[in-house]
């Protein structure tokens, strides 16, 4: 690994993996056009100052850039990793106007905060104790987000996670090719360094009750994300073999799952089926396949991650629909139909198309669950018809006690708008318990 110096004296070998070289980033740095009206800090959820941490590191200063970035967003060292940059920043990066390479922002935002947030070093001040008690569900980005703004105030906070390791989709279900799980595990102790106390394996609603949690704190921040992948309702879809793709990918990180010389069928055609297809190619399947009812213009899935699952051999199936899994105590094959739109627009399949394709595996991905069943227990909180959350502008939720963001907020986007939403409840928050002391 480079040991070089940068010029604040941090080790690179501090990094979870070199991301680029000074020089790299100096060049990249100095392509920026610094735009006054920052059409990439505008294409951020968290609002970052792109123009600012940019121009911090062509200067040296990449202390000063880590704070920038981290200021806006505590998890921007994950996001550098894992937000779709190619939509959101650099999408939005005015050199592609001019026909040339987009700045490559998120690797120059991993470069940034790689040395603060992996190497230990505190760029934060934490305000004296304020006496005040605030309990979060869930140590995914949103509750995390929240929990390191809350401590930065001098709160104390306590985050309860059903997990045994915390980070969320962070840790758990993002492709092991975008960020690995030991990098999300690291920006955790990060976020605890704050002064965030986190409580593993503790599930609310069974392990602690509600009541004891309203007992407990001042306020509640409910960042539980979304469930698993619901079965398909499919013949067959309990032999062994066939999976939910999240814990799929779970598997493959921790190291207890092996798909090599397999056949891998994927169902979904969103990003998380994409994941998957991907991180199967890469782990050594033999062939992969993207079963998807629609075609390629109807798939959820960035463009640019289905070029790369592309360029791994995954081969993409669309306009088919799964109707059965075959096989005798193991998958064999997966049966489907094709399918059309006919001419209302309306999905329909063709008669006498039914064909099969021989795996060894097949992945479900076609939307996670919504927690409903633990949301509609909350005293005075609404869920709306697609079984999200209802907030106003603050995240603060009917209940006047308690606020709620990430996924279970928005039903499913990307870990920098949670990372947003736990900000923006966290200051709602604080501004609440100050009034209130205030009194």
């Amino acid at each position: 690994m480079n040991q070089m110096k940068s010029p604040n004296g941090i080790s690179e070998a501090l990094q979870p993996a070199p991301t680029m070289t000074w020089d790299e980033a100096l060049v990249e740095a100095h392509r920026c056009l610094m735009c006054w009206d920052a059409p990439c800090t505008r294409a951020c959820p968290t609002d970052i100052n792109v123009p600012q941490f940019i121009k911090r590191i062509s200067t040296g200063d990449l202390i000063g850039s880590a704070r920038s970035i981290l200021g806006s967003n505590i998890l921007g060292a994950s996001c550098a990793r894992v937000c779709p940059t190619e939509v959101l920043c650099a999408g939005a990066c005015v050199l592609n106007e001019l026909h040339e390479r987009p700045i490559d922002i998120g690797r120059l935002q991993a470069f940034a905060t790689d040395d603060v947030v992996f190497g230990g070093v505190n760029i934060f001040e934490v305000a004296e104790p304020t006496g005040h008690s605030i309990g979060i569900i869930g140590a995914g980005p949103a509750g995390l987000s929240a929990g390191a703004e809350l401590a930065k105030f001098g709160h104390s906070v306590v985050i309860y996670d059903a997990n045994e390791e915390p980070g969320g989709l962070n840790t758990h279900g993002v492709a092991n090719y975008k960020m690995d799980k030991h990098t999300s595990l690291r920006e955790v102790d990060f976020i605890k360094s704050l002064g965030v106390e986190i409580r593993n394996g503790v599930a609310v609603g069974s392990d602690v009750s509600m009541d004891t949690m309203m007992d407990d704190h001042e306020a509640v921040f409910v960042g539980v994300g979304l469930g698993g992948v619901p079965v398909l309702g499919l013949e067959g879809e309990d032999l062994d073999g066939v999976d939910d793709a999240l814990d799929f990918i779970a598997a493959l990180r921790d190291g207890s799952a092996d798909v090599a010389g397999q056949r891998v069928a994927v169902v979904g055609g969103g990003n998380t089926a994409v994941d998957a297809v991907t991180q199967s190619a890469m782990a050594g399947a033999d062939r992969v396949y993207l079963v998807y009812r629609r075609g390629r213009a109807q798939m959820g899935g960035y463009p640019h991650d289905v070029e790369r699952a592309l360029q791994h051999g995954v081969e993409f199936v669309h306009w088919s629909a799964p109707v059965r899994i075959e096989g005798e105590g193991r998958v064999k094959a997966l049966a489907s139909v094709r399918t059309e739109l006919d001419d209302s627009g309306v999905l329909q399949t063709i008669e006498g198309t039914e064909y099969s394709i021989p795996v060894d595996r097949v992945l479900r991905a076609t939307g996670q669950a919504k927690l409903t069943p633990f949301l509609s227990t909350l005293d005075s909180v609404e869920i709306d018809s697609g079984g999200r959350v209802v907030v106003d502008e603050h995240h603060r939720t009917g209940n006047n006690r308690i606020w709620a963001g990430g996924d279970c907020v928005n039903g499913g986007k990307e870990v920098v708008n949670a990372v947003q939403h736990g900000k923006i409840a966290a200051r709602s928050i604080d501004e609440a318990l100050r009034a209130t002391a205030a009194v």
